[in-house]
């Protein structure tokens, strides 16, 4: 019996619980980052265009095929205000797949912000919208709009693979992408992480702790010191 092919645009996903965006939107990548075992932080190659842009929300999955941004327009007429486009332009820099007018339009929908492993263009425009876009760098050529490509499937972005509905937080230092799954757990241990690393500065800023409290016991593991030897 013969099986039916996926079609290549998925309209309906599971999408991270609202409450839960909310949450993980308090947080910075790099502590999310950490507590999700050092994993799921895309590229750095992936940077906003302005270095206080912050969003968070589900994926939107996109692939396109390099210079041609068809499919962007596709899922932007299915996307849901809140949602994270996380577009896969194969990391190619010959032309920009959004700019302005693009990106007014994700304004006007909701969007929460646009990752682009490709180059978008209209940066200064983009910038004094105060619209969080993230991509790998600027170039003014357009793209075409006529190849096919897929949407709301897993695509790989900046040496991570993104799935629809994932969980993606961006700021400053760059984007992590969570699986759904793993998001409570995940922001349980963000909550600890971030008490205990502002209980360490308030320690450094007040010298009551200038070092940390693991480091001769590192130091002795590695084999810099002798058992019961301290700095």
């Amino acid at each position: 019996m013969s099986q039916s092919t996926p079609p290549d645009v998925i309209r309906d996903i599971q999408r991270v619980d609202s409450a839960l965006v909310a949450r993980a939107a308090r947080y910075p990548s790099s502590i999310l980052a950490d507590v999700a075992g050092r994993r799921g932080a895309l590229s750095s190659r992936i940077a906003p265009l302005a270095p206080t842009m912050r969003l968070a929300g589900p994926a939107l999955t996109i692939e396109v095929r390099p210079g041609d941004n068809l499919m962007i327009h596709a899922a932007m007429a299915l996307a849901k205000p809140g949602d994270v486009l996380v577009i896969d332009g194969k990391g190619d820099e010959s032309c920009a797949l959004m700019g302005e007018i693009m990106v007014s339009q994700c304004m006007a929908i909701g969007i929460a912000g646009v990752i682009v492993y490709g180059a978008v263009r209209d940066t200064e425009a983009i910038r004094d919208l105060g619209f969080p876009m993230y991509a790998i760098g600027a170039n003014p050529n357009g793209p075409s709009k006529l190849v096919p490509g897929r949407i709301n499937w897993p695509v790989s972005v900046g040496g991570v693979t993104v799935n629809p509905g994932d969980l993606i937080v961006a700021d400053g230092d760059g984007v992590v992408a969570v699986e759904p799954a793993k998001v409570p757990t995940v922001l349980q241990l963000a909550e600890k992480k971030l008490a205990d690393e502002t209980a360490r500065l308030e320690g450094i800023r007040s010298g009551a702790q200038l070092r940390p409290t693991w480091l001769d016991a590192a130091l002795r593991k590695a084999g810099v010191l002798a058992e019961g030897e301290t700095l």
